[in-house]
Formats: C-alpha cells, structure tokens, sequence
C-alpha cells in the first residue's frame, strides 16, 4: 500500500481541513442543542464527552473520565471499552450531524477545527481544542483534562507516573554514545522513495532523545520532512527505525522493506543491520502509553543498556 502524503497527514497531526454542514437538520440540531444546554450546565463536569482524537479518548480513560465518554473518532482503535461507542469521523471528516446528535456536553478537536468549532460555540457546546506537541504538551494535556472533566487528582497521578517513566529511560541511557538516528515514519513499498523522516520538533523527536539517540534531521524545524535519497546518504545514520501502526505489514512484508534499504549500503545502519521496524500504535500516538514507545526505542537504540 503506497505511503502518501494524506496517510502521513493522517498519522500525524498538522493536517485536517474541515467542512462544513451547512443543511437544515443540522441547523435544526444546533437550535435545540443550544436550548437544551444552559449555562449552569456548561460550568459543571461533563458528563457526555465526545472526542475525535485518539490521544484524547485514552488520556479520558486513564484518568477515570471513561464513563463519561459517549462518542469517540473512527481512528480509535486501542481501547477495549470503546468498542460499542458511536463513530463520528474523524481527522479529516468530523461528523457534526453525528457529534450532535450525542447531546455533548464537551467535545475534544484538533485546534485545525476551526468551522466545527465555530458550530459548537454556537450552540454554546464547550470545546476542548487539541494540538500535537511535544512530551511536555503530553502531560500538561492529560492534567488539563483531569481539571475540565473532574478528575483532577487522578491525572496528576497518570502525568507524575510518565514524568518518572521517562526519567527512568534517561538514566538508563546516560553516558552512552548517542548514535545518530533516522526515524522514517512512510514511504512507498519496495523502495526508498517519497521517504517521510521525523524532524526536529515534535513528541517524536523528544521520544529519540529520552532514548539517548540524536535525530539525524534535529536541527530541521519541523515535524516532518520529506528528503531524497542523496539527503539520506549524507546523514550517515547509525540507526534507522521505520514506524509503522498495526496491521499494515506481516513479518515478509518487514522482511522485504528492509531489504529495501541495501540500495543505501553506504549508511552505516545498513551496512550494521540495524534497520529495524517498529509496530504499535504507542509510537505515533502521543498518550498515556507514551512511555511505552519511548522504552521500545531506547531498546533498539542502546540495547545493551536493557
């Protein structure tokens, strides 16, 4: 399956264009929306909470606000729980008609959201805007959800717990050599074409320096970059980690793209074999499993210190 730009979009964050729902019925449900929600209301707890963002929904669930949660996006695959919750889009196509009609008392979107956002204001439905950050933004994340949902206690517990797992990952790799590492987060099948590298800002670059490596594209001040092959070459990377969400490749499809990358055999990752692959949503997701994917980087990274 060829890895474009909307599927990386799409992984990621900066990348959702909203549309709007212009019809009667939806106008309709913004109406009695607004009538049916007053301001007292507003000021309390939610207690029907919708989000679109896979990040948010298990931040709400490891903070104990799961139960109050009654809608979640088409991109939440994780949680066992919200197997039975109704689907209202997601990224690219928020179902307003849908989200409405849950009587939301709170919905999480990405701050790209503008028209959807404008819609709730309207109907004086409070929004809880969300953008991708890095691992700081992660925590200072979850503990504003704990106070806007009434779970302020459990989330500074949820928050301090991956503060100290972090931590923890530092001290392991300390004083090691950090060898320079490319995160490669798509590309095209077979080839080492159309490549999507993680650059310099970003969870996923502060992930690589908890794990004690040095992101070949640091210094590139943004999220993401797209570089050629003869980029490639001259980073001289030690490592090269592929990230990739489940059910995309089986164990021959690894095998065959990281054969792909003996076209490069100059790099000194090649020539070592330390190409590697790394499945999980805990990679590209920047929630409560955090740790989890930071921990798996450091063990391909400095595997002796593990």
């Amino acid at each position: 399956m060829a890895v474009g730009k909307k599927a990386i979009t799409t992984m990621f964050h900066a990348q959702f264009l909203g549309h709007r729902c212009g019809d009667l019925l939806l106008s309709l449900a913004l109406a009695s929306i607004s009538m049916a929600v007053p301001q007292a209301a507003q000021n309390a707890a939610p207690q029907r909470i919708v989000s679109v963002i896979p990040a948010i929904t298990e931040m709400l669930f490891a903070i104990g606000a799961g139960p109050q949660v009654v809608g979640v996006g088409s991109f939440d695959r994780f949680l066992p729980e919200i197997a039975k919750l109704p689907r209202v889009g997601a990224l690219l196509d928020p179902d307003m008609e849908q989200i409405f009609s849950l009587r939301p008392d709170l919905v999480a979107l990405y701050g790209s959201h503008l028209d959807q956002q404008s819609q709730l204001a309207r109907a004086d439905i409070p929004v809880f805007s969300y953008r991708h950050g890095g691992l700081d933004d992660v925590t200072a994340t979850i503990r504003e959800l704990g106070h806007r949902t009434g779970h302020a206690a459990e989330a500074e517990q949820v928050a301090r717990s991956i503060e100290q797992g972090l931590e923890e990952i530092r001290k392991r790799v300390a004083g090691r050599k950090r060898p320079r590492t490319l995160v490669v987060i798509g590309r095209e099948p077979g080839v080492i074409r159309n490549v999507y590298a993680n650059g310099g800002v970003g969870f996923l670059h502060d992930m690589l320096e908890v794990a004690g490596a040095t992101n070949v594209f640091g210094r590139v001040e943004r999220e993401a970059v797209q570089p050629a092959s003869e980029i490639i070459l001259t980073t001289g990377a030690d490592v090269i980690i592929e990230l990739r969400v489940e059910g995309i490749l089986g164990p021959l499809a690894i095998e065959r793209e990281i054969a792909a990358w003996n076209r490069l055999s100059t790099l000194p990752a090649v020539r070592t074999g330390r190409v590697h692959f790394l499945i999980g949503s805990d990679l590209v997701i920047p929630g409560p499993r955090i740790v989890e994917g930071t921990r798996r980087l450091a063990q391909l990274i400095h595997p002796e210190a593990f």
